[in-house]
């Protein structure tokens, strides 16, 4: 018996916010965006594999998981610890093509052992790591 990644899912703050970073900023494209009462079923694919893993933008406005939520993400950004980590083929190029977008990162790309990254907020509380695997 094989296992995959169908979905998984990133907290934020504000749908309208992640979608215009997963998209606009990231590159994703959406896979579905279906209206489910004050939120939606929202999530993006990457444009190399748009039958892949999908990444929901799960909306934190379910009464207390709200909370559980924020102190999720802030345990998270105050150890340094991404939320996501996605893989490029360039990190030096995205973090150029990002900030001319105007889209500022947490610091300039820095390599530790095979990869090599830069760090982002995404504007819904999560941070966000870009990676590149060095061969």
């Amino acid at each position: 018996m094989a296992i995959k990644i169908v979905v998984t899912n990133v907290m934020v703050s504000d749908q309208t916010t992640a979608y215009h970073f997963y998209t606009e900023i990231l590159g994703f494209q959406v896979k579905n965006d279906i209206q489910m009462g004050e939120a939606r079923w929202l999530t993006v694919v990457s444009p190399l594999a748009p039958d892949g893993p999908e990444l929901l933008l799960e909306p934190m406005g379910h009464g207390p998981l709200v909370e559980a939520a924020q102190a999720w993400q802030s345990a998270l950004r105050e150890n340094g610890i991404p939320a996501a980590m996605f893989g490029v083929d360039d990190v030096d190029a995205e973090y150029t093509r990002i900030t001319a977008l105007g889209h500022a990162f947490e610091a300039p790309p820095q390599s530790a052992g095979p990869v090599r990254y830069a760090r982002i907020h995404d504007g819904c509380g999560n941070l966000i790591q870009i990676t590149q695997f060095l061969k």
